[in-house]
């Protein structure tokens, strides 16, 4: 299966996957050590920097590696499938980057809008922050309106990448009349109005540094706010994040699982073969292979470079199996291990702990479904998220 895909979709550029495949081997060696101490990944961050993959999806007349939504897929796989914490908090980064990219290739009045962040990710290496886990459909946070643009007071929760950050993706609610408005804007990290706390200490992803991020008062001038959408409702806006930032997201699962896979394949031909040890090696081999289907399924739906109801429909359905079956391919890669998969030094039971963070993402499978179900039944998914 694997073959055919191969050969009936574009190649990523060489350069750009050894890229990743070298950082890779650097990065591993550090992983178990962040993972023990909830310590953030900043050194790999460092090296993702000077290797270019900050800039990567950035378009070449910008500045940057001109890298196509399915090439980041491939390094998040790679990176992930090292450091779970470091694919993950890069993602975060490269979905911010490869949004405004998208605007700038197929959205000619969006051009002087996202350019200047563009050209800033590609000439000093900035790193964009997500606030996602605060920011869905529903929003959170407050703007007060004031001369000349809005006061802004929120706490915003899985941040992934925090202590490096450079500027805040975020939002807030203004709340005038009976109208809840979100206003889309960057916030500077390095604003004394902002504060990064010390709150990430999880079950998994420990490295990944998603602090909560304290906003107080923080002034944000009209003309910085890009995006004004009515709280609570599905807006165009999030049909192009839902569409291109989920296969980003969940390919860093696909690598976390496929690194599980070749541990307990690793340990399992040390063993005596037996009809047990094939049927699990079995199970765990067809789980994966579903779980590289599913995330294909979403890079092909935004290929179709059409965000819409239906791309987020595809792309969540993709997102629902690929959670499923990477975390199913990780509980199995455990079981073939056996007892040595209990060990921390084997570095499967982190895998084990990381690939959990994958329930966590939106739409999570309550929404997913009711989403999915509205869609076959031709029913409104504006309020469904």
């Amino acid at each position: 299966m694997d073959d055919v895909a191969a050969r009936t979709r574009p190649a990523a550029p060489t350069t750009l996957l050894e890229t990743a495949r070298r950082l890779a081997g650097e990065i591993s060696g550090r992983a178990a050590e962040h993972d023990e101490t909830d310590g953030f990944i900043a050194e790999n961050y460092k090296a993702l920097k000077a290797a270019g993959l900050v800039a990567a999806g950035v378009p070449a007349e910008l500045g940057g590696g001109g890298a196509s939504l399915r090439d980041l897929c491939e390094v998040l796989r790679i990176i992930a499938g090292a450091c779970g914490s470091t694919g993950l908090a890069l993602s975060m980064h490269t979905h911010q980057v490869a949004i405004p990219a998208w605007r700038w290739r197929h959205q000619e009045a969006a051009r002087p809008l996202v350019e200047p962040l563009l050209r800033r990710v590609a000439a000093e290496n900035i790193v964009l922050l997500s606030s996602g886990g605060s920011d869905w459909i529903g929003g959170s946070g407050k703007a007060e309106k004031v001369d000349g643009g809005y006061r802004i007071t929120a706490r915003k929760v899985f941040s992934s990448g925090a202590p490096m950050g450079d500027i805040l993706m975020t939002s807030a609610i203004c709340e005038e009349g009976d109208e809840r408005t979100v206003l889309h804007f960057g916030a500077p990290m390095a604003a004394e109005e902002i504060t990064v706390l010390d709150t990430w200490q999880t079950l998994g992803m420990r490295g990944t540094g998603s602090h909560d991020i304290m906003i107080e008062g923080l002034f944000v001038a009209d003309d910085k706010i890009p995006l004004r959408r009515k709280a609570g409702e599905w807006h165009p806006g999030f049909q192009l994040i839902a569409t291109i930032a989920f296969p980003l997201i969940y390919s860093t699962y696909l690598g976390v699982a496929e690194s599980a896979r070749d541990i307990a394949i690793g340990i399992a031909g040390m063993k005596p073969v037996s009809h047990r040890l094939q049927s699990l090696a079995g199970r765990m081999d067809t789980a994966l292979a579903a779980a590289r289907m599913a995330r294909e399924h979403m890079i092909a739906a935004a290929e179709r470079n059409a965000p819409s109801a239906e791309s987020v429909n595809d792309v969540m359905i993709g997102r629902r199996l690929v959670e499923e079956n990477a975390i199913h391919t990780v509980e199995l890669a455990m079981e073939l291990a056996g007892g040595a998969g209990f060990y921390r030094k084997v570095g499967l039971e982190r895998r084990f702990r990381d690939i959990q963070a994958a329930r966590y993402h939106p739409l999570q499978k309550e929404a997913q479904s009711e989403y999915a179900g509205a869609m076959a039944l031709d029913q409104p998914t504006s309020t469904i998220f």
